[in-house]
């Protein structure tokens, strides 16, 4: 069975939980991978077509909603991207957010509390 490809859209400010939640694909019995394009410097228009070219390779896009996420101009784009790519997203609040916390970007895409099973049944449905 081949890997579905996941990507990661988060807040720079996020990287740690975003290296917690990525952190179980290294587990051999999980049956996807997760990709992002994590940058610390000002993203360029290069960068947004090797972004656009990775995002159209996955399955689905996972957007860790998180209160920085409303000022992550980079995150906000990506899913814009996969929004206009046809590739499915779903938003997983972390660090205490809420829908209060739910971008515009957001709008009409499904957010849901971070537990696992949630995870699982968004991959398993791509």
């Amino acid at each position: 069975m081949n890997k579905k490809r996941v990507f990661v859209a988060f807040a720079i400010e996020d990287k740690t939980s975003k290296i917690f939640f990525t952190g179980m694909a290294k587990n051999a019995r999980v049956p996807y991978e997760f990709v992002d394009m994590s940058v610390k410097e000002p993203w360029s228009s290069q960068w947004k077509t090797k972004c656009r070219t990775k995002i159209k390779g996955c399955h689905g896009m996972i957007v860790l909603v998180s209160k920085n996420l409303k000022n992550a101009d980079g995150a906000l784009w990506e899913v814009q991207c996969a929004k206009d790519e046809g590739v499915r997203v779903r938003g997983i609040y972390i660090d205490g957010a809420t829908s209060v916390n739910k971008p515009t970007e957001l709008h009409g895409i499904l957010c849901e509390s971070w537990t696992w099973d949630n995870v699982r049944s968004f991959i398993e449905s791509l």
